[in-house]
């Protein structure tokens, strides 16, 4: 007679832990944090460190007051991730109080209120930037100038007098417009698509310097896929989707709209692509649905960036998604084997 518990389901562990999965993610964002670094200096550093600071203490005293063992929580590495994403979201000169209110709001409210980690239906770091975004817009549109725009770009001293002092410094000299924002102001303008790439800032295929950080977290998106991190289907469908609608535009009118390749080099998009979007907790978890999910949130960033009143629309576009996806997940759910048979 067989013996039932040998051929019960499951039969081991393959070793992987929340915590295991985390620290792979931060070593897959590391190509591009290091690029950021080497191009615009240590801001980007000052606003992860303030990012983490605030995010770990909020989540410990979030499991504090729930009576769990907070320091366990902590070490599951889910808060620094979040953190991770939020500062890397944010310009290096954001002050350091928006940076803090928004790591607080995204693991307080938009984590725990919902439950903590599983239960949340946005994806937290997407929401504090987006909570901090349009609470003060002001303070968060100030960002470093591109390499070759300027003599010398910016220097600790710079981002420490911008982010630690109150009040607005004065930082022409270091300062300028990312590439989406200087597309969308000067096609504003009735400028053609064609003539602003050719200024400075823009390199060949999104902007200088810009590209070579887009060109990190790719690194390190595809370094998260081998290592069965992630699966192929969202980011290969968010990049597609954004790639496809931005080439239907770019053949209707190049001077309108930008070519394909340059909205995928700029801003968020494959760091959305790689580590935002792929959130198990707020994507669709269906095979059918991950496809959807995936070019909704790319149609959706391009349109934002194109008609929308933000150069950069991909913490509002995944946003949009994680609210589809139990509707997604409800009519691509998988047939159960013997359902609607005879």
């Amino acid at each position: 007679m067989t013996n039932p518990l040998a051929i019960s389901s499951p039969h081991g562990h393959d070793g992987s832990s929340v915590s295991r999965i985390m620290l792979i993610v931060v070593a897959a964002l590391v190509p591009g944090m290091a690029i950021y670094v080497w191009t615009f200096g240590v801001g980007i550093l000052i606003q992860c460190v303030t990012a983490i600071v605030f995010a770990l203490g909020t989540e410990f005293l979030v499991m504090k007051l729930r009576g769990r063992d907070a320091i366990a929580h902590l070490k599951d590495g889910s808060a620094l991730v979040t953190a991770l994403l939020f500062a890397l979201s944010l310009s290096p000169f954001t002050p350091w109080w928006i940076t803090a209110i928004g790591a607080v709001f995204a693991i307080a409210i938009v984590k725990h209120a919902f439950g903590g980690l599983g239960m949340n239906p946005f994806n937290p770091a997407m929401a504090g930037y987006v909570f901090v975004l349009l609470s003060f817009p002001a303070q968060m549109n100030v960002w470093p100038a591109a390499p070759g725009t300027i003599e010398t770009g910016p220097g600790i001293a710079d981002y420490a007098a911008q982010v630690f002092t109150t009040g607005e410094h004065d930082l022409d000299a270091v300062s300028g417009a990312t590439p989406l924002n200087r597309m969308k102001s000067q096609l504003g303008l009735m400028g053609m698509v064609s003539e602003i790439r050719t200024e400075p800032l823009f390199g060949r295929l999104g902007g200088r310097g810009w590209e070579w950080i887009a060109a990190g977290y790719l690194a390190g998106g595809v370094g998260l896929l081998v290592a069965g991190i992630i699966g192929w289907r969202i980011p290969a469908a968010m990049l597609t989707g954004m790639f496809a609608v931005s080439l239907v535009f770019n053949i209707y009118d190049p001077d309108l709209y930008a070519p394909p390749l340059f909205h995928l080099f700029s801003g968020a998009t494959l760091l959305g692509a790689f580590f935002i979007a792929t959130d198990p907790v707020t994507a669709s978890t269906t095979p059918m649905g991950r496809l959807i999910y995936g070019v909704l949130i790319g149609v959706l960033a391009w349109s934002i960036r194109v008609w929308g009143a933000y150069p950069d629309g991909i913490a509002f576009a995944v946003l949009l998604a994680n609210a589809a996806v139990p509707l997604i997940d409800r009519f691509t759910r998988p047939r159960v084997l013997g359902e609607g048979g005879a």
